[in-house]
């Protein structure tokens, strides 16, 4: 990576699952990274925001702090998903801003997308209908936070972009069993099922919907690719390319967890969006690809599960 485009890179949210993978990967390269943790910097405080930022002076920021959830989460507290991440958004854009910092990078999410949207999606088909219900709050926060860096960037000429992933899973991923993502829940709840030796396990919905996953190293590394290219557009998608239903997803999981019971779905309880393939030319044309096959990263996730559970730090929050 160029230091003197990026000597100093305050990466927020470094102790996320996505904020771990990218902290590893900057670690490898000629950068100073400035981190802070969460008790000592508030992000959704605007003074605290701007002091700190008008104190360390970085020269880049990467935004990966958020509140994150799934289905549940966002569905049972939806007032704070869009008060936290608006904040969060506002405050390290606009202060990054008034502090000279040339290059802000944003992470969102694929849910910014219409619920009905075009497959693959495409960045065009941003705002072209409705949300999906069970995580509108949460898209509407990211899509005001990438819309913040393109009007930054069309209005005054500096370096801010938004990178939109797929659905991401990888190490530090959140396992708590009411505010986790579809795949760390799988491993959770097959995990727990092989070692009590239920004879069933059962799903939300109906297991037809499809998503596509990234490991969180893919993306670490789509991070660092872009800030070496500075990207044309102002929001550009990631994904695998790779897409599968939850009923397969959830058999596979099975399979590498080693559970052999029954896998039932529970048709009273939402799917959420039937489907969200990204179309990841754009990003794949400036030379980024993926590596890390589902399979492989399936088995090395359960990995990381279980070292984290033996060493006390999987993440329940």
């Amino acid at each position: 990576m160029n230091k003197s485009r990026h000597e100093r890179i305050f990466l927020a949210g470094h102790r996320g699952m996505v904020g771990q993978a990218v902290l590893e990967r900057l670690r490898g390269m000629p950068v100073d990274v400035l981190t802070v943790p969460r008790t000592e910097l508030d992000l959704t405080d605007q003074a605290a925001s701007r002091a700190f930022l008008q104190r360390e002076k970085p020269s880049t920021v990467i935004i990966a702090a958020a509140r994150v959830g799934g289905i549940m989460a966002n569905s049972m507290y939806p007032a704070e998903f869009v008060r936290d991440n608006l904040s969060i958004a506002l405050n390290l854009i606009h202060e990054s801003f008034g502090a000279g910092v040339s290059t802000v990078l944003f992470l969102g999410s694929s849910c910014i997308y219409p619920k009905q949207a075009p497959q693959p999606i495409r960045e065009d088909d941003l705002l072209t209908g409705p949300l999906e219900s069970t995580n509108e709050a949460y898209a509407v926060a990211k899509i005001a936070g990438l819309k913040l860096c393109e009007y930054y960037r069309r209005q005054y000429g500096v370096d801010y972009y938004a990178l939109m992933p797929c659905n991401l899973y990888g190490p530090g991923d959140n396992y708590d069993v009411n505010n986790s993502h579809v795949l760390p829940a799988l491993i959770r709840r097959f995990h727990e099922a092989r070692e009590s030796r239920a004879a069933a396990v059962t799903l939300w919905g109906t297991g037809r919907p499809r998503r596509e996953f990234l490991h969180t190293e893919d993306l670490a590394r789509a991070v660092t690719h872009c800030l070496d290219q500075t990207p044309e557009a102002a929001l550009l998608n990631v994904g695998s390319g790779e897409e599968v239903t939850i009923a397969e997803l959830a058999r596979r999981v099975a399979e590498v967890v080693g559970y052999q019971g029954e896998i039932h779905f529970d048709l009273s309880k939402p799917d959420g969006t039937m489907r969200k393939l990204m179309d990841s030319s754009r990003i794949r044309k400036s030379g980024w690809n993926p590596r890390i096959s589902l399979q492989e990263g399936l088995t090395r996730t359960y990995a990381d599960f279980l070292r984290e559970t033996r060493a006390g730090t999987r993440r329940e929050k």
